[in-house]
């Protein structure tokens, strides 16, 4: 599983005109149940995006799709990590 982490390199404004197409983008990953869960950091100079791919490099090749990313508005840091607890209603995205 892992965390990717945004953090907005331009203004706001920038970042909300690309608003719809990175939603175009996340919605592709939640289509396919790679992606779990997202959403902007508080304050406002982010986001993240918890996701269960196979591995480091697929988590980087789907980010090269992100607007985001084609039009230099984040940087982006992956974390991966092996949940061993977790509520019981999160075990169906935990892979043995």
């Amino acid at each position: 599983m892992f965390i990717v982490s945004l953090t907005y390199k331009v203004s706001i404004e920038n970042v909300e005109c690309h608003i719809p197409e990175h939603n175009i983008f996340l919605q592709k990953y939640y289509d396919s149940g790679l992606f779990i869960a997202s959403g902007r950091k508080e304050p406002r100079t982010g986001g993240i995006i918890v996701c269960n791919a196979s591995s480091k490099n697929e988590i980087e090749h789907i980010i090269t799709e992100d607007p985001f990313h084609i039009h230099q508005v984040a940087d982006y840091d992956i974390t991966e990590f092996i949940p061993t607890k977790c509520n019981e209603n999160f075990k169906i995205f935990i892979k043995d």
